[in-house]
């Protein structure tokens, strides 16, 4: 009986944990915000062991900070933080793309490219916006798994979080020319990879995050 017990208490924990994680990253929490553990316990219907817990878990993810006295809150990452993390998102896709030009099958290239093609479209909304940048994560995303190794893939899963909540910063300007930017350089990725250039695969993702890490950085700083 204990046992089950457990059990049912780990699949709340993982439940709360999961609508949490994704609140913070749809914005509907956004950085800096104060989160009213009871009130979340209410408002989800939980104990506050689940919650407590669930959040534990996100503060190792470096999505919460928890402060003594303070209360709990949403992290709001500095410059040098996303910078910082870019570098090693730079550095994991730059060791996929080793082994994606050898793996990448016909099938996987039309997924890239329907990808590709599905970001070009407009965007004039927040749910388009946020079509396009789910539609971008999966199109890097897509790039890492080509390299088959799961743990490159779960320590670049976390490092995406981080880059979701940094991009909440964005101004529509910012955001405007970020697009016309990415659409060059995400074909330049795609034909690279499509041509099986390890090399010029490496050059065009290193150029694009190395772009897109400079403009995030410089719209952080002047906030």
């Amino acid at each position: 009986m204990a046992k089950l017990t457990k059990v049912k208490l780990e699949r709340a924990s993982d439940a709360v944990f999961s609508i949490l994680r994704e609140s913070i990253l749809d914005q509907t929490f956004l950085p800096g915000e104060r989160l009213n553990v009871k009130m979340l316990a209410a408002k989800l219907e939980v104990s506050l062991t689940p919650v407590k817990d669930a959040i534990n878990r996100l503060a190792i993810e470096g999505l919460i900070e928890l402060r003594p006295r303070n209360g709990t809150f949403v992290t709001r990452l500095a410059p040098k933080d996303i910078a910082e993390t870019l570098d090693i998102r730079r550095a994991l896709e730059w060791l996929a793309a080793e082994s994606a030009v050898h793996t990448a099958t016909p099938q996987d290239l039309k997924q890239l490219r329907e990808l590709v093609d599905a970001m070009e479209q407009p965007v004039s909304t927040d749910r388009e916006r946020q079509t396009h940048e789910r539609k971008n994560l999966e199109f890097h995303q897509y790039l890492i798994e080509l390299a088959g190794n799961r743990k490159m893939l779960d320590i670049y899963k976390g490092l995406n979080a981080h880059v979701k909540i940094a991009r909440v910063h964005y101004t529509h300007e910012g955001w405007q020319k970020r697009l016309q930017d990415e659409t060059k350089e995400h074909r330049a990725i795609l034909k690279a990879l499509e041509s099986k250039n390890a090399r010029n695969l490496q050059k065009a993702l290193n150029d694009h995050i190395q772009r897109a890490s400079e403009t995030l950085v410089r719209e952080l700083s002047e906030k």
